[in-house]
């Protein structure tokens, strides 16, 4: 299986805040964006498989800036790592206000997804090939990222997590 980078799975959406997507004070709700979140995330997702995928988790989702009634919402998606059959989608999104040329981030993101065969069962998926700093730099973080998921979702010891030991404790020799 040949090996993709990522700026092929790169993905772009767009949004514009509508009043049915606020709340009573005219931000968008969050179960809105985290919504249009897991849209882009999941296409980006499938162009690296070529594969339909479904959302295995979602990390953190911190909401930095508030979105209001009237902005447009850019998500951009890109997957930041290939394991054997999931894949890491780091999101990040923006808020613009184009009347007044305003354009801030509100949220950043990392999605997984594992991806399906025509039967549900997962499938491998082609490696991922980091070409910029910034890509590379990313990859290397999905696999502590990763171990943390596993932990917090019960699926990992604490002890088996090398790489988080690596980075609070440094190279560790047993």
């Amino acid at each position: 299986m040949k090996g993709k980078s990522p700026k092929e799975s790169h993905t772009i959406m767009n949004e514009l805040v509508l009043p049915n997507d606020t709340n009573t004070i005219n931000n968008l709700m969050g179960g809105r964006l985290l919504h249009w979140m897991d849209i882009a995330a999941a296409i980006s997702a499938q162009k690296h498989c070529n594969r339909i995928v479904v959302t295995a988790s979602v990390d953190n989702v911190s909401f930095q800036h508030p979105i209001k009634l009237g902005d447009v919402i850019t998500i951009e998606a890109k997957v930041s790592r290939a394991f054997t059959t999931s894949v890491e989608v780091r999101l990040d999104v923006w808020a613009q206000n184009i009347p007044s040329g305003t354009r801030v981030k509100s949220n950043e993101a990392y999605y997984t997804f594992v991806a399906l065969d025509q039967n549900g069962r997962t499938i491998p998926v082609p490696e991922l090939v980091p070409e910029t700093i910034d890509e590379i730099a990313l990859f290397d973080g999905a696999l502590r990222r990763r171990q943390l998921r596993l932990i917090l979702a019960g699926k990992m010891k604490p002890d088996d997590a090398t790489e988080l030991k690596a980075l609070f404790f440094g190279e560790q020799t047993s």
